[in-house]
């Protein structure tokens, strides 16, 4: 009878989402690390003219991420929105589905690069394949797009940051064992083909569940209608002629939307071209990390989800959730910081600790534009947002990577001076979000009085 109670739950928890984001993550964990060595053993010998072998190999790995992130953040932007409406019509699995398939097959496409020891470019194949299945544009959408209808507006938020805790500690479990696996050696393969093979058959099994356990039942929120909403509700009930308190406020309200955008695309750009450069700084001097250092680098990163989810459930009963973005702002942008001055081991994981909180402003800001929309059409708003962080990628990777390159021999880290930097000038508009928001809610109490 119990083996029977253990089957019957082992089944109900497989047919949710979080066996899916756990076994989708410990495959990227694995498999970014493998690239990382993958792209550093392919750039060794990169040469430059009138530049030391460790500029030129610091050159070429940061123009292949450069080229590769741009393909990743590109290619995805129509399907992902195709997916997207999909999912939006009630196959809501289909934005989860299609992107894990592109997420197999550039494992697979690394795999063969490893072994048969092709050029890195065909990994630019790879990533147009993992794009025009929708990539991770489709996926984490689909994903929170699940938490967000599933749970009520008072409680999204740590829905959401908890779904972010399983991912951030699928990848620090990944990039734990990650560095020890790829120094498993194979007499015939050579180092880092059994860690790649794990990888795959993570992600076949991620892919298996989802297709075949995984189930969607929504439970629609049965609250009353927000009426303080930042985005007004569509009706097909024309307006009054004359302008009410109410279409004033919903005017002013469409500027917070906006305000939200302007914060989540700066901090998305900071986060993201500091990110990038951090993957090919610590394979330089004077840090100059082995696999198994790597691998416990991305843990750190990943152990930063944890303690953003425990900053949102100490914090989220007695600050607001405008006050939660600023403080994870202010985390990043102090860490980042001091990652400038970085040149020992040691020093690195002080700099990360300063980033305990970091992760916290893309969820929230994600919970607050979840909340202003019906959930008929949330997938899609949460995509549009994913993408315009994607677009802002176009931008600011290539600018990341040529300051780097550029201050290679007076500043290498620069460019982490500057992401802090953006990252202040972010906190700009939240802050008057949180301004407007005050003195909306004065107006209310005065009128209401």
């Amino acid at each position: 009878m119990s083996l029977s109670c253990l089957c019957h739950a082992a089944v109900a928890v497989l047919r949710r989402i979080e066996p899916t984001i756990v076994l989708q993550q410990l495959g990227s964990a694995l498999s970014n690390t493998a690239l990382q060595m993958a792209v550093r053993d392919g750039c060794l010998n990169a040469t430059y003219p009138d530049v030391s072998p460790e500029d030129g190999r610091q050159k070429a790995m940061t123009d292949f991420f450069m080229t590769y992130n741009l393909i990743l953040r590109l290619v995805p932007i129509v399907p992902a929105l195709l997916l997207a409406r999909c999912g939006d019509r009630g196959r809501r699995k289909v934005p989860i589905v299609v992107p894990l398939c592109g997420h197999l097959l550039l494992s697979v496409i690394l795999l063969v690069v490893v072994v048969y020891r092709l050029p890195l470019e065909v990994m630019f194949g790879g990533a147009v394949v993992y794009g025009l299945l929708g990539g991770f544009g489709a996926y984490w959408p689909g994903v929170m797009t699940l938490a967000a209808i599933s749970s009520s507006a008072a409680d999204r938020s740590k829905v959401m940051m908890k779904v972010e805790l399983l991912y951030g500690a699928a990848g620090v479990v990944g990039s734990l064992a990650s560095g020890h696996m790829f120094l498993v050696y194979s007499a015939t393969l050579g180092n880092g083909i059994i860690l790649l093979a794990v990888s795959v058959l993570l992600r076949v099994l991620c892919l298996l569940q989802s297709v075949f356990l995984l189930q969607v039942n929504p439970q629609p929120s049965k609250e009353p209608e927000d009426t303080t909403c930042l985005l007004p509700d569509t009706s097909d009930e024309a307006p009054p002629p004359p302008p009410s308190p109410e279409a004033a406020a919903a005017e002013r309200n469409r500027v917070n939307v906006v305000l939200l955008v302007v914060t989540a695309l700066l901090y998305g750009a900071a986060v993201g071209g500091a990110v990038e450069i951090l993957e090919v700084f610590v394979l330089k001097e004077p840090l100059s990390w082995s696999a198994t250092e790597v691998g416990y680098g991305n843990a750190a990163g990943s152990l930063i989800f944890l303690t953003s989810f425990l900053g949102v459930m100490v914090f989220r009963r007695c600050i607001s959730e405008v006050a939660l973005i600023l403080m994870g702002m202010l985390s990043f942008a102090s860490g980042i910081y001091f990652m400038s001055f970085v040149r020992t081991t040691s020093m690195f994981y002080l700099a990360r600790s300063l980033n305990l909180f970091a992760l916290i402003p893309m969820p929230t800001i994600r919970s607050l534009l979840s909340q202003q929309v019906p959930a008929s059409s949330c997938g899609t708003t949460l995509t549009y947002l994913q993408m315009a962080l994607k677009l802002s990628g176009l931008a600011y990777i290539p600018a990341f990577t040529k300051i780097y390159q550029r201050t290679l021999d007076w500043f290498p880290g620069f460019v982490f001076t500057l992401a802090s930097s953006i990252t202040v000038l972010g906190m700009i508009p939240i802050s008057i979000v949180s301004c407007r928001s005050r003195l909306m809610r004065q107006a209310t109490r005065t009128q209401s009085e």
